[in-house]
């Protein structure tokens, strides 16, 4: 018999780190311990189950453990709990929780893959019948039973994150008029405000309410329905309600085993992903890691670094030597029509860590426009203010979102610049993109920004501007301007007439050209510094300025509310 590997906890970490280790060690003698009943299964996908886009229970179950078993050559235990970890002896305690027996199992090495929990704080009626969380199959079993039984008519998500958003779409999808409640002033904090602005748009053209700025005071329980009461002082009644206010990870066997926690309690792992003992290792949600650009400690509870974690551990618990290089957070969520993706870092996280960086804005089209069904997505890039390195990117959009995030994730990976954007040579046809690529687009603006070829203004410095000093100019044509309104005291010079009417304008002025998404503004711009005149152009033009004058709130007549 080889090396013997224990493993606790299935799904995404530890189901991956016991098939890799059965692919490098035939030998090996490898134990999963699972508490609950399944080892492996599709934890994304449980909101989409719910709303009957998944039709069956059975496609969630990525593997049973009789099947696991017959494939790897591993003993699946589940419905058994590790309870307590001797590291003098190299030796487990476990507990049969269907039978109640308790026995010890020895290890040469140990795989922790423990996840996260969500966060259930402590607050009036949290337990009434009625309120759920969301984070395996029976949660998700109970939900959908709930809402098969009951056909609630209204519900509310507590929390605007991504089971939060998806769990608000897929209430919808059954009919259910949904409630987010989020305390801070956006939903989705991994994007910046101005970009979730689009989505707050979006959610409310999909009949979604959203009281942001507020926070769950209570529940309670009242003719059959629930109460929420809000620190606002908004009171609501409503029929279902979907507690998703973050995670936090399961960390009571590593800490009651005085393995090396983090200041908000995940497992410090190295880039091995050993622990502070050089006999155990950790994967997943419950773990901090390090940020692949700059360095500092992060916990990214995304299936994606989990699954690589999990060959990582395995390699090196085996006698490998393989290094985990750290996470870029790139992820991806499905927002009713709207798919919204980010990679790398956002500007709040820029300035926690006093980098000197710039932003850009495109708008451009997922294919060529004059081929039917083009939409439009909104692409923000952040990158270094010396020399263009790349930092961050945030989509918004319908299709071709998917892949053009992935490609900024490949540059970031790859240490490159908004110079190499320029220079990438990506797929074309008219039904896939356009000749010059979203992504080629967001890297010639951000580029000509850095060559001094292009001044901008930003959405968070517009509203602060001197009239005395800053005249915008509007270069919409009417119809536009009819559509949706013009920014007030604005001058209108639609761009074709610029040069024409030149004279009219004060040299004494900085103009601010504005158009509906950036590139009119850009020309103007050209034409305006070219003629002596000073301008910055308003980066991403009225599609970004839209976004951040959705500060949504509660849409209710009741006193307290909204």
């Amino acid at each position: 018999m080889g090396l013997r590997l224990l493993i606790v906890g299935g799904v995404a970490g530890g189901a991956t780190a016991a098939a890799r280790a059965r692919r490098i060690d035939e030998n090996a003698e490898i134990i999963v311990f699972e508490r609950g009943e399944h080892i492996s299964f599709a934890n994304c996908g449980l909101p989409y189950y719910i709303g009957n886009v998944i039709k069956g229970r059975n496609s969630l179950l990525v593997t049973k453990p009789q099947d696991f078993m017959k494939r790897y050559r591993i003993d699946v235990r589940v419905f058994h709990e590790v309870t307590s970890i001797d590291r003098e002896n190299k030796q487990v305690k476990v507990t049969d929780l269907k039978s109640g027996r308790t026995y010890t199992e020895n290890y040469d090495n140990l795989i922790l893959s423990p996840g996260a929990e969500p966060a259930r704080p402590r607050i009036e009626g949290i337990d009434l019948e009625g309120i759920f969380s969301l984070r395996n199959i029976p949660d998700s079993d109970s939900i959908k039973a709930f809402v098969d039984r009951n056909s609630p008519r209204q519900a509310v998500v507590i929390g605007g994150g991504f089971i939060g958003i998806e769990m608000a779409e897929n209430l919808a999808r059954r009919g259910v008029r949904t409630t987010i409640v989020e305390m801070l002033d956006q939903v989705m904090p991994q994007f910046d405000y101005e970009m979730a602005g689009l989505i707050h748009a979006h959610l409310e053209d999909k009949g979604v309410t959203l009281m942001l700025g507020d926070s769950l005071k209570s529940f309670t329980f009242e003719e059959g329905r629930i109460r929420v009461d809000t620190t606002k002082g908004c009171s609501e009644l409503f029929d279902l309600a979907v507690v998703s206010m973050g995670i936090r990870p399961e960390n009571a066997l590593a800490r009651d085993t005085g393995l090396m926690l983090s200041d908000k309690g995940h497992i410090v792992v190295d880039s091995s992903l050993a622990t502070s003992d050089p006999h155990i290792y950790a994967i997943g949600d419950a773990v901090s890691t390090r940020d692949y650009l700059l360095g500092f400690p992060v916990n990214t509870a995304l299936a994606g670094p989990a699954n690589k974690q999990a060959r990582i551990a395995a390699d090196n618990a085996l006698g490998r030597k393989s290094v985990f290089k750290g996470t870029l957070g790139t992820f991806i969520v499905k927002v009713f029509d709207l798919t919204a993706a980010s990679t790398g870092m956002n500007e709040k996280t820029l300035k926690a860590h006093g980098v000197h960086y710039l932003a850009s804005y495109t708008h451009s089209g997922s294919h060529a426009s004059y081929y039917p069904g083009a939409e439009t997505m909104a692409v923000k890039l952040l990158f270094a203010a010396e020399s263009g390195k790349l930092l961050g990117a945030q989509i918004i959009g319908g299709e071709g979102v998917d892949k053009r995030i992935d490609v900024l994730a490949t540059a970031l990976h790859g240490n490159m610049s908004v110079f190499d954007l320029e220079e990438l040579e990506l797929a074309y046809a008219p039904p896939y993109s356009s000749a010059k690529d979203p992504v080629n687009m967001a890297g010639f603006t951000a580029a000509n920004m850095l060559k001094g070829d292009l001044m901008t203004i930003n959405w968070d410095e517009f509203e602060g501007l001197d009239p005395r000093e800053h005249v915008v100019i509007d270069l919409r044509n009417a119809e536009e301007l009819r559509a949706s309104g013009m920014v007030e005291g604005a001058l209108h010079i639609p761009l074709n007439d610029l040069r024409d009417r030149l004279d009219e304008l004060d040299r004494t002025k900085t103009y601010i050209p504005f158009c509906a998404a950036g590139l009119r503004g850009y020309i103007a711009h050209r034409i305006l510094v070219q003629h002596g005149f000073r301008s910055r152009n308003f980066s991403g033009g009225y599609l970004t300025y839209q976004g951040t004058r959705k500060k949504a709130g509660l849409k209710s007549d009741k006193p307290g509310c909204g």
